[in-house]
């Protein structure tokens, strides 16, 4: 007759052992065939998990603990309000973080953008450097060319001129020559003219007297039309001259008129160029003041932050300080007797425990290795 099947004594696999069978003998504990990982048989397992129970302190002998679970669960939820409350801070912090660094990001997007127009205008500056000396260079070469064409016209312009030179003191000799030819014909025609002219003197002053009796009289009737010209000539130069004064003085109004409108015009703009210089500079107050604001609260979000941290340090080092409490006053009730008997948990219940008690900074350390 097979004996009362019993159940593997690990926590995890609790399956159904076979009986002793009808030869008797004891009962097995554990399963023989099955394997976990690592390749580790369940009686492996269920000694590691009765050492890491053992290293927190629990009575492991009959795999039962008593723990005052109501108590230390009332102690989980006082720590997990303030820890709440810190990462919703931490939270906050870091949206006015994001929206200063955002802000940060504009100034410094529009200090990029100034700095690629500077450089736009600094490489067109070195383009226009690089065609004025281009064209300095073509001008060099235009110059040295026409000096040497200008040297070359002045060889042969001396050429031309010692050529033009040896000529002139040829024709020079040769008018030397003709001169002295026509200084003798000269002086036997002036002694014909002197004879013939004293024989023509008397009727050329008589032609001559009635010419200029003519002519006085020519003289006088003209001086007088010219009289009675110069009459209504200073009439109509008078009406002109009074027409004159009228549009100088219409002139005169105008420019009078337009120097006031430009004087106006020079005031306005003045004014204008400083009220923009004035906008200018509050401008650039302005951005200094928002560049200044913008560092405060970078300095004033990182050392909230600061405080964040370290109020949240100080809220796990707390909620330790409780997770060993309540581990000691687990340990306490353990021991007295006069407490009762404590629900019995089970392995998982246990793990869930212990990664509540664990601080969030650290991994949670398993029952089994």
């Amino acid at each position: 007759m097979n004996g009362e099947a019993g159940r593997c004594g690990y926590s995890k696999c609790r399956a159904e052992l076979p009986g002793p069978g009808m030869q008797g003998g004891r009962p097995r504990s554990f399963c023989r065939d099955t394997r976990w990982e690592g390749g580790r048989t369940c009686a492996q397992l269920a000694r590691a998990e009765r050492e890491a129970l053992g290293a927190l302190g629990l009575d492991a002998g009959s795999a039962t603990f008593r723990l005052d679970a109501d108590r230390l669960r009332e102690q989980l939820d006082d720590v997990r309000g303030p820890v709440e409350a810190l990462t919703e801070a931490l939270a906050a912090v870091t949206t006015r973080l994001d929206e200063v660094e955002a802000a940060a990001v504009a100034s410094v997007e529009a200090a990029h953008a100034q700095v690629a127009e500077a450089e736009r205008a600094r490489l067109a500056a070195e383009e226009a450097r690089e065609q004025a000396e281009h064209r300095m260079r073509q001008s060099t070469i235009s110059a040295e060319r026409a000096a040497n064409e200008r040297a070359e016209a002045v060889e042969r312009a001396s050429a031309a001129t010692r050529q033009a030179m040896e000529a002139t003191e040829a024709l020079g000799a040769a008018r030397q020559q003709a001169e002295e030819a026509t200084t003798s014909r000269r002086t036997a025609e002036a002694q014909a003219a002197r004879a013939a002219e004293r024989a023509a003197g008397t009727d050329r002053q008589l032609r001559e007297i009635a010419v200029l009796a003519e002519r006085a009289i020519v003289e006088r009737d003209a001086a007088r039309a010219a009289e009675a010209d110069r009459r209504v000539e200073s009439e109509s130069l008078r009406a002109d001259l009074a027409a004159e004064r009228a549009h100088l003085r219409d002139a005169e109004a105008a420019v009078t008129t337009a120097e006031q409108s430009t004087a106006r015009a020079e005031a306005d703009c003045a004014a204008a160029e400083g009220a923009g210089l004035r906008a200018v500079a509050d401008a650039e107050r302005a951005l200094a003041d928002l560049r200044i604001q913008s560092d405060h609260d970078a300095k004033q979000a990182r050392a909230e932050r600061a405080v964040l941290t370290t109020q949240l340090t100080e809220q796990k080092r707390l909620a330790q300080e409780q997770a060993l409490q309540a581990r000691t006053e687990i340990e306490t009730l353990r021991a007295d007797p006069a407490r009762g008997k404590a629900p019995r948990l089970h392995p998982d219940d246990l793990q869930a425990v212990i990664a509540a008690l664990t601080p969030a900074d650290q991994p949670a350390r398993p029952l089994l290795t």
